[in-house]
């Protein structure tokens, strides 16, 4: 069943294109509410509109806290249009139908996204007679439009100038838009005050998201896959950053661009990281970021093929001249010159990323990990060692400055590389990484066999302690001189025992990085 609205009351803070659909209604014969600045846009605008407390007879109060939370609002809203017993009230109390509410709200997110807000200006931006307008509105669908969406503005008009009125299906669509917005508003003002009181975990999580994209596919080509954002997240990283080239962004690039760049965020030196299925497979720091990213790239040349670059400096022409020599998914970069554009550029289908400068900033957001049924929300792993040389040396040598320089270096890269993770390094670059297996002298072997160096002189980082002193005897097999590993087995006896007999030197961190 089509409807052709009689009366529709509008009440938006983002006023796009509310003129334009305004005199649409009006020259089809609707008549318009509205309230405070809505009012006067259209006023001034010359749309004949009747402010809403002439409509309710009574004036807005409480600097305009209460305006359309009147019976004589939600009534027309809510009133079934077929229910006699609705007809007998509506007419008894001299109530009229209202047969589109347009709203959207009060910019409550944009409000608390600003520097240093105060807690009256939030709550002064929560909206109440908006939602509550949009939640009568949607529950009525039957009978009203609720209009959330400049989008669909021109949507309406096509679909009233082509058929007369709003169909069924376009009014439970426009209603389930307008849940979606409110349980999305909600939820926004619900992690605020969270955060506000610093409650980690609270009776109910709710997670805001933001559509950004509809993917082509997800993991696999039979999943559907959508990428959402988080609005009150403002650090940099990749829901924030802008495509300057190349094909489509896909589910899994995606997930592996944040790997690259949260491993990237642990370094201010030049840095390089590439990234292949969601692990590092080559990591360096340079005096400049051209040999930074050479040196990145000879860690593991084969599996870099098709993979992820990350760097944090900007890409001239000299870099971008070494990147066009192989077939990469995707660059990320805080930008790009113009040269490296223009070189770039030929190869049309590679994905160019813009992420602005890395400033330093980390926000308070909890990880999450879905699943099936439910979801698990933990602290971020942003631990950090803030002194290499105060942490614990249960072995008889201690490690030289160069050892504790490269000990730091191959930590930062473990703890972002999938468990059971093992990383043989110096001081400036990753030679072999054991990533995913499910025992830690496998991940040691693999690492290992991976290296095009030797490790003769070199050190070895492990996301979680040793079990059993079996890949500190691989390690020395291949020279390594320094472990730095978190310690706590009940065999940390027979693991410092084993580097004792081989001369190696190992650090206790006494914290743990399991990536799953």
């Amino acid at each position: 069943m089509n409807i052709m609205p009689k009366r529709a009351l509008i009440s938006v803070s983002k006023k796009d294109g509310i003129v334009d659909f305004a005199k649409f209604l009006s020259g089809k014969g609707v008549e318009i509410l509205s309230t405070g600045g809505t009012y006067s846009t259209l006023k001034n605008s010359g749309i004949s509109v009747i402010e809403i407390s002439e409509f309710t007879g009574f004036p807005e109060m409480l600097d305009g806290r209460v305006k359309t939370l009147h019976p004589k609002v939600h009534a027309g809203i809510l009133n079934i249009r077929d229910n006699s017993s609705h007809q007998k009230t509506m007419k008894e109390h001299s109530l009229e139908d209202i047969d589109m509410v347009v709203v959207n709200l009060y910019p409550f997110e944009e409000t608390v996204s600003k520097t240093a807000v105060t807690i009256e200006e939030a709550i002064e931006n929560i909206d109440i007679g908006g939602p509550s307008m949009l939640r009568s509105a949607a529950k009525n669908f039957k009978y009203v439009a609720v209009v959330t969406d400049p989008f669909d503005y021109k949507v309406l008009m096509d679909e009233i100038e082509k058929s007369g009125g709003i169909s069924y299906q376009t009014r439970m669509n426009l209603s389930r838009k307008a849940y979606s917005l409110t349980a999305f508003y909600d939820s926004m003002i619900a992690n605020y005050f969270n955060s506000l009181m610093k409650v980690k975990f609270p009776e109910y999580s709710v997670v805001p998201g933001r559509l950004q994209e509809v993917m082509r596919y997800g993991e696999n080509p039979h999943q559907a896959s959508a990428f959402y954002i988080h609005p009150l997240i403002k650090e940099v990283s990749v829901s924030r950053s802008k495509q300057l080239q190349g094909k489509e962004l896909s589910f899994n690039n995606i997930v592996d661009i944040n790997a690259a760049f949260e491993l990237l965020k642990e370094f201010n030196n030049p840095a390089s990281v590439i990234v292949k299925h969601n692990n590092p497979c080559g990591v360096a720091i340079g005096n400049d970021i051209l040999e930074a990213y050479l040196l990145a790239l000879e860690c593991d040349p084969v599996s870099a093929f098709g993979g992820i670059v990350a760097v944090n400096r900007e890409v001239d022409g000299n870099l971008a001249d070494e990147l066009k020599k192989l077939f990469l998914e995707v660059v990320i970069a805080p930008s790009f010159s113009k040269e490296s554009l223009g070189i770039l550029s030929e190869k049309k289908n590679l994905r160019l990323i813009e992420t602005g400068e890395i400033d330093g900033h980390r926000d308070n957001e909890l990880d999450l990990k879905k699943v099936v049924g439910g979801f698990l929300l933990q602290d971020r792993d942003l631990h950090e060692i803030d002194d290499i040389k105060k942490l614990s040396v249960p072995t008889k040598r201690k490690p030289t400055d160069f050892e504790y320089s490269a000990l730091n270096f191959a930590w930062k890269v473990a703890k972002h590389v999938k468990s059971n993770a093992i990383v043989y390094s110096n001081d400036r670059q990753t030679i072999g990484i054991g990533a995913g297996q499910m025992s830690r002298v496998d991940s040691s072997k693999i690492a290992a066999l991976k290296a095009r160096k030797p490790l003769d002189g070199l050190v070895m980082a492990s996301d979680a302690f040793f079990p059993f002193r079996d890949s500190i005897d691989e390690a020395a097999e291949r020279g390594i001189k320094a472990i730095i590993q978190p310690g706590g087995s009940i065999r940390d006896e027979e693991v410092i025992n084993a580097c004792d007999e081989h001369g190696i030197a190992m650090v206790f961190t006494g914290v743990r990085h399991f990536r799953h």
